[in-house]
């Protein structure tokens, strides 16, 4: 049985096209659909199992029956990774775990009023978890709010399979991060890249840092996410990106059975 990853959304909180804007990437994106970049979110499936990592877009309830969600996982409570859950939790007749960071805050009244969602105890810091097909294990990253990147260790073949990381939003990797990153190197890894190079980036990778990142942990393949549409135009007159380096798109699947993409 084979697991597959989908990139459902690969923008930044602005998303692509951006509303006014008239660069040659969001004008590219108004004229040609497959460079639309929603909400930064993503879902890990296998036959039986489906596993949405965080939950910004608003029609989750259009995308999605009660029966095939069988968990979310949240990198954060930002209102662009966790907008889809304000109406999903007054569905009914169904009950979805929710897993994330330890965060008391949270984002709005959504611990106050769960609904259909059941929040379970926060994350630690390196703490593993099995969902499904799936071990999971938290990783720390930097940015404004607690935040958790994860490592995937897919299991459907009745082996220790593929490593997938999902690393947004954060700014570099702590160094513990990317110790166990590099004594675990994932298969796959999966990077927040939101600018351009720049001299003062900020709660988020440029493309300097991210290059670096993917340097020094060495993945079979790596894809940039939660993309801004500077990056997008700057991208569009720059000479390829490493080999082992691409852009994500949304809807692009990942085949991790090969870690191949479609």
């Amino acid at each position: 049985m084979s697991s597959l990853f989908r990139f459902n959304g690969t923008g930044n909180a602005r998303t692509v096209p951006v509303w006014g804007c008239v660069c040659a990437a969001c004008e590219r994106a108004r004229r040609d659909s497959s460079y639309c970049r929603g909400a930064c979110c993503a879902v890990l499936e296998t036959d039986t199992y489906r596993l949405l990592i965080d939950a910004g877009q608003p029609d989750l309830c259009q995308r999605y029956a009660p029966a095939d969600i069988s968990a979310i996982m949240l990198t954060h409570y930002h209102m662009d990774h966790v907008m889809g859950l304000f109406h999903l939790r007054w569905g009914k007749n169904c009950e979805i775990p929710v897993h994330g960071p330890d965060d008391p805050q949270g984002c709005d009244d959504l611990f106050k009023h769960p609904g259909v969602l059941k929040f379970q105890a926060p994350l630690r810091p390196f703490e593993a978890r099995r969902l499904g097909p799936f071990e999971v294990t938290a990783l720390p990253l930097n940015h404004s709010k607690p935040t958790l990147g994860y490592l995937f260790h897919n299991w459907t073949d009745g082996s220790d399979g593929r490593r997938l990381a999902y690393l947004t939003d954060t700014l570099g990797l702590p160094a513990d991060t990317k110790g166990f990153l590099m004594a675990n190197q994932p298969d796959v890894m999966i990077l927040d890249c939101s600018h351009p190079p720049r001299p003062d980036p900020r709660n988020h990778n440029d493309l300097t840092i991210a290059l670096g990142l993917i340097d020094a942990i060495q993945p079979e393949q790596a894809f940039l996410t939660h993309i801004g549409h500077e990056l997008d135009e700057y991208l569009m007159n720059r000479p390829s990106l490493p080999a082992n380096v691409r852009i994500a798109q949304d809807g692009q699947v990942l085949d991790l059975s090969a870690a191949s993409a479609s």
